[in-house]
């Protein structure tokens, strides 16, 4: 031992390492040298680093062991680039990227200066490594052939050191065997997932399916996968996949009723929903998957063909399943997994955006698996045509993930590597990638000619069998040929049988209608008319007092921002005075919903302290840096405030947001956008999930878009959030589309969003330069006497029967307006009535015709806005007023614009030009309204 320790004593240096530490260091070395598991892996390393050293460095003379060294290196490069020389394709096509002469020679053991007589030495024999095979060097280079260059093999370069460790020891020292009844499952499920499509094929000819066919080893891979997480404590999945596969996923994995699915080919109406429904490969569906372990719960989640777009939906709902489960420590009670194609995954963006929201606290989900399933096409274009990497998973290399490469002709490999990436997950709490290396049997959907683009492909996939005819010739000791034709048959004439009576003239179909969670159960669809019901929102003057004095309050041993000292001091002198600005009154919002014990989770680019410096939720110790949240310290029953900065993303960010408010309607769930302008980056999302998810598939979210919106000469990129994209989105009383004026009216529109008996999108174009106008105040009575006003009168109207012209506007022009107007002579002012409407969509009619109708002199309605005139919300007010005056006999009435005119962009570039036009359209505005 005393000469052991001399060579880590001569170690100490380098190392860092304190000699006055030995007995230690002693006592770690005995834990390597009897291979104890409690060792840490930086001693691990560094002890085998020492082993090696001797290695480098005979007894006799010092001289450096260039043979051990270049062995080493060989070693290494198997353990790195092994992948280069792994048959990974089951078609010899793709072998001249995938697996050519040039990259199987970086192997020849001459290019690590060593010779076929080296090969018969033992070369490591005095270096310790659990995971290489004593003997000579020959030996051990068969073992890492047999590891890493078969038809799995690994990429983990990239990874940390402990990852890599782990990989070494799962791909060198442990065995994966499958005991007879595993093997049976995984045929089972072959010829399932085979004969339903060939079934389909066969008795639809031509009709869309998207086929797993090529890639049919996904199936025993997540049946097996199942029995793998809860081996490993995992409760529940969410699923997120694509069209490709989806049905067989749902009827031979999630056990769908196969009823359902062959209905869908026949009576694909949906007239007996409440919705207007969706094609069949985008359906979702959750299901209990009953095993010998117990039941594991799995949810496939309903998704557009916006290829990946559901990746960052599916790590929302993981997260608020997590939360639910109060599993947000280790995580491991929901995986979320992602299915990808190989195209999609490298193409689109969201899928880099997605990878960036693994570690942020906010975002995270203990690791999701990826499962690519890379048939190598997409659509009709060609690998080298679709990327710029080797391998479509390259991209996981961003964040350190693994990447496991599989053959899907081999199919216990492509369940091995499930165990893999299950085990993975649940020991290290990352993401994994899984690249399943197939082919695509027939055209990007059933009705298309693949060999119109790749006719040379398509001639050796013909010829090629499937994976469940190679896996039955694999096990035939286990299952006879006769089982096996026996079983086709079985599933064959339930398919039939099934089909034959959905074809039956007396057969009606009655959908599954799907029984909601026990906690969305209370939840309605919602109207128009609902939206529009007053709703009870108010708190008492008591709890609004207590609640702003606690909002006001400096925390005690906090080295406090002196500007944020002042902050708090306004605050406290606002409500000795009665007033409340804005950005108490969105605290006061979240802090009187968490008394009630409802939660509130708000999360964008740089919300703790607001972009524009006015919410500040986190204050930061000016010394220490650390952070106090107000209102996640304040004692208030159950509810928690939680408040995130996001990463630089929006599509992922909302789209991660809505996943979580789909799933759990008891939070308050909130994004904001650093500018309203930046919104558009996540259009898929608005468009596809926010705005129709519920027309679609019958999933209600209550998410909430703060929008800063509002023309204040910023230029084009900073001055609007599209108002007119979210108002033609409207229709069917599918979500709420405010542009607030007024604190309180802030404070009753987030509190309404959690006190009605059903859940809808709430889009707020909310304020920049107002957030600090001194006029945009609210009295405390506001918030306790009253609840949401969709329009506003203005205050100043001294007379409605001398009322000749109503400007109509919504917005922050109001407070110019009123201003501009204020000083035109007495008697001009009550000749105008401005009227703004907070809620644009769905639209208070009844309310707007009382104003109407209390102007008996009026003869002009003019619409006013900043934004251009084919934005905004002019065309949507145009019809709708038109309507009306129609409806109330009252065509006489004139209606006219006063804005900026139509334009390319959203506003000028300059700031010189922005208040030359805005004065402009105020003078113009009031002109018309007989005020000037």
């Amino acid at each position: 031992m005393a000469n052991k320790m001399d060579d880590i004593i001569n170690f100490q240096t380098q190392k860092n390492l304190d000699i006055t530490n030995l007995d230690y260091i002693e006592q770690e070395y005995k834990k390597f040298q009897s291979t104890d598991p409690s060792l840490s892996s930086e001693w691990k390393n560094f002890f085998q680093g020492l082993e090696f050293s001797k290695v480098l460095f005979n007894s006799k003379g010092g001289n450096l062991d260039l043979k051990s060294l270049n062995f080493f290196k060989l070693i290494q490069f198997y353990r790195n680039y092994g992948h280069l020389k792994a048959e990974l394709t089951p078609i010899s096509l793709f072998n001249k990227t995938l697996r050519n002469e040039k990259q199987i020679d970086l192997f020849n053991i001459s290019n690590f200066q060593l010779t076929k007589e080296d090969l018969d030495q033992s070369l490591l024999q005095t270096l310790k490594d659990p995971l290489l095979p004593k003997g000579k060097a020959k030996d051990i280079i068969a073992h890492l052939e047999n590891s890493y260059c078969k038809n799995i093999s690994v990429q983990t370069s990239s990874c940390k050191p402990e990852v890599r460790e782990w990989f070494y020891n799962q791909m060198e020292n442990n065995p994966f065997t499958l005991n007879s009844e595993y093997k049976k499952q995984i045929l089972s499920n072959l010829i399932k997932a085979e004969n339903l499509e060939k079934f389909i094929h066969q008795r639809f000819l031509g009709a869309k399916r998207f086929s797993i066919e090529g890639v049919d080893v996904l199936i025993p891979m997540l049946d097996l996968g199942v029995k793998f997480s809860l081996a490993q404590g995992c409760e529940e999945w969410v699923i997120g996949m694509a069209h490709r596969g989806r049905l067989n996923v749902l009827s031979t994995f999630m056990q769908k009723d196969v009823e359902e699915t062959l209905n869908l080919f026949i009576n694909s109406d949906t007239e007996s929903h409440n919705y207007t429904g969706d094609v069949k490969y985008h359906i979702g569906h959750s299901s209990n998957i009953e095993t010998t372990q117990g039941s594991f719960h799995c949810s496939l989640s309903f998704n557009p063909s916006h290829l990946e777009a559901i990746n960052p939906v599916v790590c929302g709902q993981a997260r608020a399943k997590q939360r639910f489960r109060k599993d947000t420590l280790k995580r491991k009670s929901v995986i979320p997994i992602l299915i990808h194609g190989d195209a999609a995954f490298v193409g689109q963006g969201v899928s880099s955006e997605t990878l960036q929201l693994s570690f942020p606290k906010g975002y995270t989900v203990g690791g999701s698996i990826h499962i690519i399933l890379n048939n190598q096409i997409g659509f009709t274009t060609n690998p080298e045509d679709a990327r710029s990497t080797r391998y479509s998973s390259d991209l996981g290399h961003s964040i350190k993930a693994p990447i496991i490469l599989v053959n899907a002709d081999n199919a216990e490999a492509c369940v091995k590597a499930m165990k893999m990436a299950v085990d993975f997950r649940q020991t290290f709490g990352e993401d994994i990638i899984i690249e399943v290396t197939g082919y695509r049997r027939f055209g990007h959907n059933e009705a298309d000619e693949p060999r119109f683009t790749q006719p040379e492909l398509y001639k050796l996939i013909s010829k090629h069998p499937t994976v469940k005819t190679i896996y039955g010739k694999q096990i035939q000791n286990i299952v006879s040929e006769e089982e096996l034709k026996k079983e086709e048959q079985k599933i064959a004439n339930h398919l039939q049988e099934t089909l034959d009576k959905i074809k039956s003239p007396n057969y009606k179909y009655v959908p599954n209608k799907e029984k909601p969670n026990h906690l969305w159960e209370k939840y309605i669809s919602g109207t128009e008319e609902d939206i529009l019901k007053p709703c009870h929102t108010a708190i008492s003057k008591d709890t609004a007092i207590q609640l702003i004095k606690y909002l006001s309050k400096e925390p005690e041993n906090f080295n406090l921002n002196s500007k944020i000292k002042r902050l708090l001091d306004k605050r406290e002198g606002n409500l000795n005075n009665n007033i409340i600005d804005w950005p108490t009154a969105e605290l006061l919002a979240y802090a009187s919903l968490r008394q009630e014990g409802i939660s509130v989770r708000l999360s964008g680019q740089d919300v703790k302290r607001g972009t524009f410096s006015h919410r500040h939720a986190v204050f930061t110790d000016q010394i220490n840096n650390k952070e106090y949240n107000p209102l996640r310290e304040i004692n208030l029953n159950n509810g928690e405030f939680c408040v995130y900065n996001s990463p630089l993303s929006e599509f992922a960010v909302l789209a991660y947001e809505y996943g979580n408010s789909v799933v759990d309607p008891s939070f308050l769930s909130i994004w904001e956008a650093q500018f309203g302008d930046f919104a558009n980056g996540a259009q898929v999302i608005i468009d596809q999930f926010l705005s129709s998810g519920e027309q679609k598939w019958n999933r209600y979210s209550g998410l909430v878009l703060l929008l800063p919106h509002g023309h204040e000469g910023q230029g084009p990129e900073h001055s609007s959030a599209r108002l007119e994209r979210f108002l033609q989105l409207c229709a069917q009383g599918n979500m709420q589309v405010c542009n607030l004026t007024t604190p309180a009216n802030l404070f009753h529109a987030l509190r309404r969003q959690m006190k009605t008996n059903f859940k809808k999108p709430l889009v707020i174009m909310s304020p920049k330069s107002l957030l600090r106008h001194h006029k945009n105040i609210s009295t405390i009575d506001d918030f306790c006497s009253s609840g949401f006003k969709e329009i506003l009168e203005e205050p100043n109207l001294v007379d409605p029967k001398k009322v000749e012209s109503v400007i109509l506007c919504s917005g922050k022009v109001f407070f110019e307006l009123e201003e501009l107007k204020l000083q035109a002579p007495k008697k001009n002012q009550n000749l105008c009535s401005i009227i703004r409407i907070e809620q644009l969509y769905p639209l208070n009619i009844t309310q707007l015709t009382s104003y109407i109708n209390a102007y008996p002199k009026l003869k002009k309605i003019i619409w006013v806005q900043e934004e251009p005139k084919n934005m905004g919300a002019y065309s949507y007010i145009n019809i709708a007023l038109q309507n009306l005056l129609n409806t109330l006999g009252l065509n006489h009435i004139a209606f006219e614009y006063a804005g900026r005119p139509a334009m390319a962009s959203t506003a000028e570039g300059s700031s010189s030009m922005h208040l030359k036009e805005q004065k402009r359209l105020l003078l113009d505005a009031l002109k018309k309204a007989f005020v000037i």
